[in-house]
């Protein structure tokens, strides 16, 4: 190899799982920017094991879902990152382009390093849009911008990740009244994106929000608020009931991990780092082979848990271990 040539990687299709694609983008970015994609706690998904049906025929199996009237191809979406130039030169172009090859609805940052409008005219894929509560008023009309581009959602992150930690979590501390003047008139559903406690789930659908997304951003929560996003799900699940659909994030690495969240109570799982690791190692020839990588484990274990489409998934499936 010369000084010229970058690494070498494997082909995208010879990589067996998601964290193979962790390893090939170490391979490839500078250790400050790779350090934006580490971290996730694993540890709640390994205290979880699956109570399996046997004897269920699993031919004709489905991952199809319908989601703020998308009939999507899986449970999956793409979750919004800010500044995707950082890991690959095209960024959200290439990040669109592997969305549409793999079926999979993407969400796009208002902090993102290109504009909605060429996003959109990249891709066919469908199209959410995020903006940051903090934001304030100007969120407005990057959701006005956002809408005319064609977006089918809107997210709005109550927990901004450049606020102090924690500053933003529990029923305290999540501006409603400031949601509520973002979200107004919007025209799409309107899905608000750091709910960590089944209170505020509860505000969320009595203030007509049509989704809510459980995360903590990836970093984690204050003393104020115990456990992991899907730690948090069951409780958050059982609080938002039919009234809006709940999706989460953080840590997902496996399809196994997505069933497990589907059983706990969420409509669809946000992935964001994996999908990092797979643009910046590969372009959008790494978004899709990571897509494809869950969905295929996704599929093989609904079958294997006797569960051959998503509505069949129910609690029953998961036994969660205290230790």
């Amino acid at each position: 190899m010369s000084s010229q040539e970058g690494p070498r990687l494997p082909p995208s299709g010879e990589l067996i799982n998601v964290p193979e694609f962790e390893a090939a983008a170490r391979t490839v970015l500078p250790a400050g920017v790779h350090s934006r994609l580490a971290g996730g706690n694993r540890a709640p998904f390994e205290r979880m094991t699956f109570r399996q049906k046997l004897m269920v025929d699993a031919t004709g199996l489905d991952l199809s879902t319908e989601l703020f009237g998308q009939r999507m191809f899986a449970p999956t979406v793409i979750g919004p990152v800010a500044a995707q130039n950082d890991f690959h030169p095209e960024g959200e172009l290439e990040t669109a382009r592997g969305a549409a090859a793999a079926s999979t609805t993407m969400v796009v940052s208002s902090r993102s390093s290109r504009g909605i409008d060429a996003i959109a005219a990249e891709t066919d894929a469908a199209l959410w849009y995020q903006v940051y509560l903090a934001d304030g008023p100007p969120a407005r009309s990057a959701i006005r911008r956002a809408v005319d581009a064609g977006v089918k959602a809107v997210c709005i992150t109550v927990n901004d990740p450049l606020a102090p930690a924690g500053a933003a979590f529990g029923p305290d501390h999540v501006d409603w009244e400031a949601v509520g003047r973002i979200a107004d008139g919007a025209g799409v559903p309107v899905i608000v994106k750091g709910i960590m406690t089944a209170e505020d789930a509860a505000v969320a659908a009595r203030r007509g929000m049509q989704g809510l997304v459980v995360s903590d951003h990836g970093r984690g929560v204050d003393g104020r608020v115990s456990g992991t996003p899907i730690d948090r799900l069951p409780d958050i699940a059982a609080a938002a009931g039919d009234r809006l659909a709940v999706l989460v994030d953080g840590g997902f690495r496996r399809g196994t991990d997505i069933l497990k969240a589907l059983a706990l109570g969420a409509r669809a799982v946000l992935l964001a780092r994996p999908i990092m690791w797979g643009l910046a190692a590969y372009g959008a020839a790494g978004v899709e082979a990571v897509l494809f990588l869950l969905h295929n484990e996704l599929a093989r274990s609904m079958a294997a848990a006797g569960r051959p489409a998503i509505g069949l998934i129910d609690r029953e499936l998961v036994k969660i271990h205290t230790r």
